[in-house]
């Protein structure tokens, strides 16, 4: 028996539609006053200091987060809207929206986690105390009161609890074509994947290459490759759907297609046609492995610092200079590799783009190539491609594939794939979520102590619904962000929310389920222990959460501010 309906709200008599439009409006003002007073701290006439910024890093860091949790709710609202116009607006959904809105709205008027130990509360953001006490109108003082109730949490856990073994927690907001592809990689994923990647973790194996095969054959590298290049010509609605499953099997897995959506989007953005007609077949078709190689010892996210030098030689370019956590790299085909081409240009403008080809190695021989060497960086999760440090000593790629024929492009080239890389992360921490809420329900219900099963003790019940409704807000957020891309829209901003809020709520997912395993998520016989190494990396790479935050809170700062 439902608690609530959408008509028959659990008390007061405003519905929750009406609820949920009116608080998403008044955020919508907190966010315009929290914009103004953090600009008053960061400006230096009209411009935005960069220095002022970084000195005031809890504000401007903070901001960006409150306007994280300001466009998740403002789509977590729109995707009930959605459902109710569908006629799917169940039980489950509504406790979702309840449940996330009574939540999210209280850690904006009580103190937003950027992480475990650092809390952001609007006073940190130049926001008064009578101003905050005037935006928390009735609306959403109905909507705290009544949304995060016992009742409310036990319910929705109880609704999960039945639907164990369904591809999600509540509808998903996507139409059937999207599901057919969730359903079909799903199978594959429970088939070929998910029996076998906690010994592929333990034992830091490969993910074998008959997996990967098959997953070209699915389509899985040509995804959002044009039809006329041999891929599918689908958006980045697809790649998050499929990087969400596979993602919920394996990590590794899920972030096998990431190497080929980044070296296809460079090629297709930045490439010459001679580029996209040799290399985009054979990305979509898996004949050729891609990796990306930019990252170097002591620069981490400052790009503009790199010092891998590329020279001219002839037909040739000779590159020396170290990188390193380079992902998968031994059994890549090519790689996209920016290089500092002009040494007399600073920062970014001396870069160039690469599509440098090598041969496969092997664990024996990880780098049979002329010029370049490199041993693993071992690691706690996210394994399966295994990471390396590589090192060039004049190692030559063909004039030919610079990438566009020009020099100086490739940072440029680069920010167009960071959107995309952004979303595909962001789906991947779904998929880690999901991955820790299905084995922490599982164990809930199987484990019995003081003859109960674990589900029947509020403390794990709570905390599974509230892994539920989280995991949902940052779905609708990173679905949105891959619709805006698809519509050709810029989406910086979107993506960069989703990747932010999607890295904490795996962590937090894993974390609490492994709380939830008790001494047995501690053992490395479990697979929640593989998870929580798994979802650690995803607040760190494709931008680090302090670098993601500091970007968003720029965009903020120049749209609002």
């Amino acid at each position: 028996m439902s608690l609530a309906t959408d008509h028959g709200p659990l008390s007061g008599e405003t519905p929750l539609n009406e609820l949920t439009a009116k608080a998403v409006t008044s955020l919508d003002a907190l966010l315009d006053i929290a914009a103004k007073r953090v600009a008053q701290k960061v400006r230096d006439g009209e411009r935005i200091s960069s220095a002022k910024m970084e000195s005031e890093q809890r504000a401007t860091h903070g901001l960006a987060w409150l306007a994280t949790y300001v466009e998740a709710l403002k789509q977590l609202d729109a995707y009930a809207k959605r459902l109710r116009e569908a006629g799917k607006f169940g039980e489950t959904e509504e406790l979702i929206v309840r449940l996330g809105f009574a939540e999210y709205l209280a850690q904006v008027f009580g103190g937003i986690p950027m992480n475990q130990g650092e809390f952001v509360r609007l006073a940190d953001l130049g926001i008064t105390a009578s101003e905050a006490a005037n935006t928390q109108t009735p609306e959403i003082g109905e909507l705290i009161a009544t949304g995060n109730m016992p009742e409310i949490r036990a319910r929705l856990a109880s609704l999960i609890k039945d639907q164990e073994g369904s591809s999600t927690f509540g509808d998903t907001g996507l139409d059937e074509t999207y599901e057919q592809i969730r359903d079909e990689m799903r199978r594959f994923a429970a088939d070929k994947v998910a029996p076998y990647a906690h010994e592929w973790h333990l034992k830091n194996d490969y993910i074998p290459l008959e997996v990967i095969e098959q997953m070209a054959e699915l389509g899985v590298f040509g995804l959002t490759i044009p039809e006329e290049y041999g891929g599918l010509g689908l958006g980045k609605e697809s790649m998050c759907v499929v990087s969400e499953e596979l993602s919920r099997a394996y990590i590794g897995v899920g972030s096998l297609g990431t190497r080929s959506e980044i070296a296809a989007e460079l090629i297709l953005g930045g490439g010459t046609d001679e580029q996209k007609a040799k290399w985009l077949p054979k990305i979509a078709s898996g004949e050729v492995l891609p990796t990306a190689v930019f990252t170097e010892p002591n620069t981490g996210s400052d790009l503009a610092s790199l010092k891998t030098r590329a020279v001219r030689d002839g037909d040739v370019w000779k590159v020396s200079g170290n990188k390193t956590w380079i992902t998968h790299p031994v059994r890549a085909d090519i790689m996209t590799l920016l290089a500092r081409t002009n040494p007399d240009e600073p920062g970014y403008k001396g870069l160039s783009m690469f599509i440098a080809e090598k041969p496969r190695g092997s664990d024996e021989d990880p780098f049979p190539a002329k010029g370049m060497s490199g041993g693993e960086i071992e690691v706690l999760g996210y394994r399966g491609m295994k990471e390396y440090e590589i090192a060039f000593d004049g190692f030559e790629v063909a004039h030919e594939n610079l990438l566009g024929g020009v020099e100086g492009q490739g940072f440029k080239q680069l920010m167009q794939t960071f959107e995309g890389a952004r979303i595909q992360t962001a789906a991947r921490a779904l998929g880690v979520a999901q991955a820790a809420l299905d084995v922490g329900l599982r164990y809930a219900q199987e484990r019995v102590q003081f003859s109960k099963p674990l589900i029947s003790f509020p403390r794990v019940s709570d905390k599974l619904a509230i892994m539920t409704a989280e995991i949902m807000i940052a779905r609708q957020l990173t679905y949105f962000s891959a619709w805006e891309k698809d519509s050709g829209r810029r989406c910086d901003l979107e993506a960069g929310m989703a990747k932010l809020l999607g890295a904490r709520v795996a962590w937090a997912a894993a974390d609490n389920a492994l709380q939830i395993h008790g001494g047995n998520g501690f053992a490395l016989e479990y697979p929640v222990s593989r998870l929580l190494c798994d979802a650690r990396i995803l607040n760190i790479f494709e931008g680090a959460a302090e670098i993601q935050a500091q970007v968003i809170a720029r965009r903020v700062l120049e749209t609002r501010g």
